[in-house]
């Protein structure tokens, strides 16, 4: 591929030379970045390549230690998002910056200088509840932040800034959590704002995406620029991954074919509430095998999180029935679950999958400490501890300078190897596995993906609750499909139709639908 710059528009925004520094890291190493008015400018590198600490300089969150800004030809210096913001440029981040107990509105509202006295907070709810349904970005305005799932989290950060009137909006990860459907609406929103002179920086690790919607692309690997401003007219995802990494990159995993084995899970009519006193899962009927992939399609914030949470023991359920083997673990504690050998890799990896303040070592002895050879009665043994985290950082590739590094200072890929060494080190007899790429580089796919069909082969069941439909397409053996709780499709991965599966995610109807049961039958 062609790495020569494109014809550029004219410039929206233009970075020069800019640099900053954390302690024993160079994030950016003199950086040139433009940005072109009506334009979407996707930025590619790996985790760690300096993308998002280029971005968090452009928007005020960090000041470069060199180099300069210009936003509209004019020489610019913000010390914070709100400069950013006041210039008409906001950043939609890949961790959200949300209030938990504020509703959606609220958290909207934060920052401005309107209203200052008093809040007539029904008109702001029709406000934002008008200015999401005008971009597609479906989400009650009145819920609390702690009471939504992830996508819809997001979906408020990209109202945020809507709402406070973005001509250049910097989107990190925007996809991430969006069926189909809903990105191509993304897409469509954001055709809509550059045709009427609008800027965007698309950050993604999805290529096809990148290749779909941007009009260029620079590339980052380490702090630095390896291409810049390319056209993606004529480039290639392959070109691009390759871009990335310095190398090339096997996108597709062989898969062996499936051979059924015992039922590991069964869940019977399963029924839970959200965090809202909500019907969150309504009558679901599982049964997964070992050895055997279940990917569990659907939108954001349709009954998936409450899913992962009832298997593993971090959420009641109100009625039905879940078992391990025959062991029940329906209302139990995470501890039983454990005992029953379910391991779990959360979508949150700071919030639940790990302790980010803790070291590495510590981390990956979370589900081991009571057991020898780390537990020594009442004591642990350091020596032991190391010696296993130590095997654990070569084994899964952790790229951390010692076991001794705090968890909160890797990168997401890194951190995902980490809680990966850690529950497949359990020996797992089911992996429950939501979002487990989500924000995770081309290379990093691979890697996950690799082990968890290296999991498959060890007989062991897995549940991969993935909002990416190519993730769960490429690695499913069966393909479930839940919309407001309930189970409304099960399919056959080799025979599945991407638009029917599409369609099921957003409530629609499919044109011959098939019962669960039966589809469980034929495939089990």
């Amino acid at each position: 591929m062609s790495a020569a710059p494109a014809a550029a528009p004219p410039l929206a925004v233009a970075m020069r030379g800019i640099v900053k520094r954390f302690p024993g890291v160079v994030a950016n190493d003199g950086v040139d970045f433009d940005l072109g008015v009506g334009e979407i400018h996707a930025l590619l590198g790996e985790n760690g390549a300096g993308k998002s600490t280029l971005m968090n300089v452009l928007d005020g969150l960090y000041r470069p230690d060199a180099g300069e800004i210009l936003v509209r030809g004019q020489r610019v210096e913000f010390r914070s998002p709100r400069d950013a913001i006041a210039a008409g440029l906001g950043m939609v981040h890949q961790h959200f910056a949300l209030v938990p107990t504020q509703t959606v509105t609220e958290n909207v509202l934060i920052g401005l200088d309107r209203p200052r006295f008093r809040i007539d907070i029904r008109r702001y709810d029709d406000e934002v509840a008008d200015l999401a349904a005008r971009h597609g970005l479906t989400v009650d305005p009145r819920a609390r932040i702690w009471q939504l799932s992830v996508g819809e989290q997001q979906r408020v950060e990209i109202l945020k800034m809507l709402y406070r009137g973005a001509r250049i909006l910097i989107l990190d990860e925007p996809t991430a959590v969006l069926a189909p459907q809903e990105a191509q609406d993304l897409f469509r929103t954001l055709r809509s704002m550059v045709a009427d002179g609008a800027s965007v920086v698309f950050i993604s690790h999805k290529l096809g995406e990148v290749a779909q919607i941007a009009d260029r692309v620079t590339v980052m690997r380490r702090g630095t620029v390896t291409a810049a401003g390319v056209a993606i007219a004529g480039t290639t995802t392959a070109g691009l991954a390759r871009l990335m990494v310095g190398r090339d990159v096997v996108e597709t995993i062989e898969r062996t074919p499936f051979v059924p084995g015992p039922v590991v899970l069964a869940m019977r009519d399963v029924e839970a509430e959200s965090d809202r006193g909500l019907p969150a899962l309504r009558g679901v009927s599982l049964e997964v095998r070992s050895g055997e992939i279940l990917g569990v399609a659907g939108v954001a914030g349709n009954g998936q999180s409450e899913l992962a949470q009832v298997l593993t023991g971090l959420r009641h359920c109100s009625r039905g029935s879940v078992t391990v083997n025959g062991a029940e673990i329906a209302n139990r504690t995470p501890r039983d679950a454990i005992s029953q050998h379910v391991a779990h890799v959360p979508e949150d990896r700071t919030g639940v999958g790990t302790a980010p303040n803790l070291s590495v070592a510590d981390n990956l002895i979370m589900k081991t400490y009571r057991d020898a050879p780390v537990s020594r009665r009442w004591s642990i043994d350091t020596g032991a501890v190391r010696r296993f985290a130590s095997r654990l950082r070569e084994t899964y590739s952790i790229a951390a300078p010692t076991v001794d590094t705090e968890a909160r200072l890797l990168s997401g890929g890194n951190l995902q190897r980490l809680i990966l060494a850690r529950e497949i080190e359990s020996n797992p007899r089911l992996m429950v596995a939501v979002q487990p790429t989500r924000g995770l580089d081309v290379g990093a796919i691979v890697t996950v993906h690799r082990l968890l069909l290296d999991q498959r082969q060890t007989g062991s069941a897995t549940i991969l609750i993935s909002e990416d439909l190519d993730e769960i397409l490429a690695l499913a053996d069966r393909i479930a499909v839940l919309y407001e709780g309930r189970l409304v499709g099960l399919f056959s991965a080799a025979e599945a139709d991407v638009a029917e599966i599409g369609l099921r995610m957003t409530g629609g109807t499919a044109s011959s639908p098939a019962e669960p049961d039966t589809a469980t039958q034929a495939v089990s």
